[in-house]
């Protein structure tokens, strides 16, 4: 038999790409002059996607097979999006190009060589939910049951795995850093991983973390490693600051052959550690390879010169970076506003009056975004959006109110409110340990016709071993709530402080924004005095949304302002941004200013939070957390270090509200009724709340007869 072997059609350009018209000089240096290890700095905004496509448009016209080039992304969207771009620069299709994620990849290549690492060519890929099925499986057999014993959830047991495998670090280290009051478990977790990996040999299965670890193993190995690096002549890298510590050894492995190694991405940008990325990956990149060559893209297109002014001068206080100050190439605009709020309450008002005029103004709801550290701090500008009938789309997650731990939290409150609520009760003994369904429905049963929920905690109900520990649970959880006598804000941190805690953390992977979460719903329901208010608000802002979204969100022609948290903005622009809550222990996180290059880390966040934003930056943060009792919060470092003369400062003034005027006759209340309190500096330095007292006594003194609120949020037609 003969063997004839069909030789690669060549890629002829039909079009001549005219490189020093298209690029700026920065670009073109890196385009044109990108052999042996490069390293391509590029800001946010400056051209990063166009001069990696218009590199691998250069190759292919100088004539490189496209077999031999590896781009390698981090989603299939952006692979698909930088191919299609070189076949319109070329004007011709641009087979045979490797390109896309480093699962993708991975796979591609490990159907040729499975066997090398113990698998048979037809193995399947299980996704994250068949994998959590499986170490469920496993902890059952090993006899572990979260239900029965303090220990993490599949879920929680699977994140620490992968964080391990994917950080190349031990399962205790992770423990240490992720779950610190698990480190006890460290022997059960790692027997846990190991019978996984074994139970996934068996079936010929290949979770994602697999495709990453066997790929390295390939390339590791210097006779099958070299073969699969000497085929990639080039190899180009997008986003090389997300990438974790196995995928810079993938990378290594690729290019240590021909050493062609190309990768863009922006130290400054770096803001996935909680996910593995590693900022010492770009960092070290120069100290890793030989004669390395830095191109730095500086000229911004995105944002206005001082917008940029505010995100070069935050981002000179980290140490560990490559220095590098963006340039404007827009006209100039305005300074970006500087707005110290006297609370939570009064910043959300203002976003959303500013929000309004702006879009009076021209520009579109969705050209708007209000970016924030932490999901958490979006509650109360939800509750002020819907009371406004202003429509959004929130990115990263679910709406504040409408997330599992925020619904737990208040099914307690309900349950004290309504001994009847037969939905709460289902809920809240489903988290206890050993109540199922079954049970649960049960429990309910006996418990029926209870008025009060001291009657039904006191009630002797016959019931299994299991049953009975997780209904003591729950009463152990009840008893704090109702000692904290019918005040929201008490009753959700006693919920906090419980058993509940222990709770998410065994759930959750990210139980420690949870529990945030539920710590901001204590603050907002400070400025409630009584539950029934607190709860019917509640209830009304879920059917607004709910009759909204039936509607089709037809408010404003469909337009709708962008709520995103800011790692989900990462790459993303508008025309107006604001960025929240930049108060400290906000952001910066509690947790970042306690962790070791914790705060540099945050620093980055803030500096891509305000390179978003192209023509308008709002900057706001509240001087008082609380209501009835407030604590003053400093405003955020990274507002700090900003000089003054790159800022707009905006001072708020309350209107006086007409029912104060009304209600001037019969009280003591301070002319123009009640108004947010305002913060003054006094002559010693410190901050004062004006006027001192008198806002507590005025609420006391207008309540009406039935005892409610006379300003409850959302408590009319008219308010919705």
């Amino acid at each position: 038999m003969k063997i004839f072997t069909l030789s690669e059609e060549p890629i002829i350009p039909t079009k001549r790409i005219d490189y020093v018209g298209a690029l700026n000089q920065e670009q073109l240096e890196a385009v044109t002059h990108g052999d042996g290890a490069c390293l391509v700095l590029a800001g946010a905004g400056s051209g990063k996607t166009r001069t990696i496509t218009y590199r691998v448009a250069y190759l292919l016209e100088q004539g490189v097979s496209p077999s031999s080039i590896l781009l390698l992304t981090f989603t299939n969207k952006a692979a698909k999006e930088m191919r299609e771009r070189i076949e319109s620069l070329l004007g011709i299709k641009a087979n045979g190009i490797w390109g896309g994620t480093f699962h993708s990849i991975g796979a591609r290549i490990l159907r040729h060589g499975a066997t090398q690492v113990g698998y048979e060519p037809n193995f399947s890929i299980l996704d994250q939910e068949d994998a959590r099925s499986l170490v469920k499986a496993v902890m059952k057999d090993m006899s572990i049951d979260p239900k029965l014993r303090r220990f993490p959830t599949a879920k929680v047991v699977m994140d620490v795995i992968s964080f391990a495998r994917n950080t190349q670090t031990s399962i205790q280290d992770t423990l240490d850093l992720k779950h610190p009051s698990f480190l006890e478990l460290s022997g059960d977790i790692e027997e846990i991983a190991h019978q996984y990996q074994t139970r996934k040999k068996l079936a010929n299965t290949m979770d994602f973390d697999d495709l990453l670890t066997n790929l390295a193993i390939l390339l590791d190995d210097p006779t099958i490693g070299g073969q699969i690096a000497n085929r990639f002549q080039y190899v180009l890298v997008d986003e090389y600051q997300d990438t974790n510590a196995l995928q810079a050894r993938i990378v290594h492995g690729f290019a240590r052959v021909h050493r062609n190694i190309f990768v863009v991405g922006d130290d400054a940008q770096s803001i996935y550690a909680f996910r593995g990325a590693d900022v010492k990956n770009i960092l070290g990149f120069p100290k890793e390879w030989d004669d390395v060559r830095v191109f730095k893209l500086l000229h911004n297109y995105r944002s206005s010169p001082e917008i940029l002014n505010v995100a070069n001068e935050s981002l000179t206080n980290n140490v560990e970076q490559f220095e590098k100050d963006l340039i404007g190439t827009r006209d100039h605009g305005s300074k970006p506003n500087l707005v110290p709020c006297a609370s939570s309450a009064q910043e959300a008002k203002y976003i959303a009056e500013q929000i309004l005029a702006i879009r009076q103004q021209g520009t579109a709801l969705s050209h708007i975004a209000v970016l924030f550290r932490s999901s958490s701090h979006a509650g109360q500008l939800e509750f002020e959006l819907t009371k406004r009938d202003i429509p959004y789309e929130y990115r990263g997650g679910m709406r504040f109110f409408e997330r599992a731990h925020i619904k737990d939290a208040l099914a307690f409150l309900r349950i004290y409110e309504n001994a009847k609520d037969e939905i709460a009760w289902l809920r809240v003994l489903h988290l206890q340990t050993g109540i199922g369904a079954k049970t649960a429905s049960r429990i309910m049963q006996s418990l029926r016709g209870k008025e009060s929920v001291e009657e039904a905690c006191s009630t002797e109900l016959t019931l299994g071993a299991r049953a009975k520990s997780g209904l003591a649970e729950f009463v152990s959880i009840m008893q704090p709530v109702i000692a904290a006598a019918r005040f929201p804000a008490a009753m959700i941190r006693a919920v906090l402080t419980s058993s509940y805690r222990e709770y998410l953390e065994r759930e959750y992977p990210n139980y420690t924004d949870r529990i945030d979460d539920i710590e901001q719903l204590a603050i907002f329901a400070e400025s409630y005095e009584n539950m029934t208010d607190f709860l019917q608000d509640l209830a009304l802002y879920d059917e607004v949304l709910a009759t909204r979204d039936e509607s089709g969100g037809e408010k404003m022609d469909e337009e709708r302002l962008i709520l995103s948290i800011i790692h989900q903005a990462k790459g993303l622009e508008w025309d107006t941004v604001f960025i929240i809550h930049l108060s400290n222990q906000s952001f910066p996180s509690r947790r970042a200013m306690l962790e070791e290059k914790g705060i540099e880390e945050e620093r980055r966040l803030f500096y891509v939070a305000t390179t978003r934003a192209k023509q308008r930056l709002f900057l706001t943060y509240p001087m008082t957390i609380g209501h009835d009792s407030l604590m003053f919060v400093e405003p955020s470092i990274f507002v700090e270090e900003i000089p003054s003369r790159l800022l707009e400062r905006v001072e708020l003034r309350e209107a006086p509200s007409e029912y104060g005027r009304k209600k001037r006759a019969n009280t003591n209340a301070w002319e123009g009724g009640w108004q947010e309190p305002s913060i003054q500096i006094g002559r010693d330095g410190e901050r004062y709340i004006n006027p001192p007292s008198k806002a507590t006594k005025w609420k006391s003194e207008t309540r009406d007869d039935s005892g409610a609120k006379p300003r409850s949020f959302l408590s009319s037609i008219e308010d919705l």
